[in-house]
């Protein structure tokens, strides 16, 4: 829920089943009242954006947060996060990688190519519920959003 009492659209671009399970799992833990909604790559994550393919004419909200996994098939999220930030409608998105990779190389890029968050994926449930928790309070409490992602 965001500040004014509505439920926000997270959009969660993962190929790992386990991943999504426990993202799932994790925010009804921390009793987070948001609508999660999931992709399995970038491509998906695209049409799903841009209400294409098997998302044309579905119920697909504007997320007002997008967790983005770097290493996905099809189309990876370096790829995803280019074109999300070099589009005019979708550029206002926040977008927060949630990636194993720890790579300086990945951080950089991820940040030079318009990233609004950086987390390493944790290692136990009990911090992903933190970081969910955390997550939720910053950009659906403390953070002014653009009217469109609220």
């Amino acid at each position: 829920m965001n500040k004014h009492g509505k439920a926000i659209t997270i959009l969660m671009a993962d190929d790992d089943d386990d991943d999504r399970r426990l993202t799932r799992e994790a925010l009804l833990e921390g009793r987070l009242a948001n609508d999660l909604r999931f992709v399995e790559n970038g491509e998906e994550l695209m049409e799903y954006l841009r209400h294409q393919g098997k998302f044309a004419g579905a119920d697909a909200p504007r997320p007002g947060l997008i967790l983005l996994d770097l290493n996905m098939p099809r189309k990876d999220g370096r790829t995803v996060l280019k074109e999300i930030k070099s589009d005019p409608e979708l550029r206002q998105i926040p977008v927060v990688v949630l990636t194993t990779s720890q790579a300086d190389e990945d951080i950089f890029k991820s940040y030079d190519l318009g990233v609004n968050s950086y987390i390493v994926k944790p290692v136990t449930f009990d911090a992903l519920v933190d970081i969910l928790q955390t997550l939720e309070k910053y950009w659906f409490e403390i953070v002014e959003l653009p009217p469109e992602c609220r």
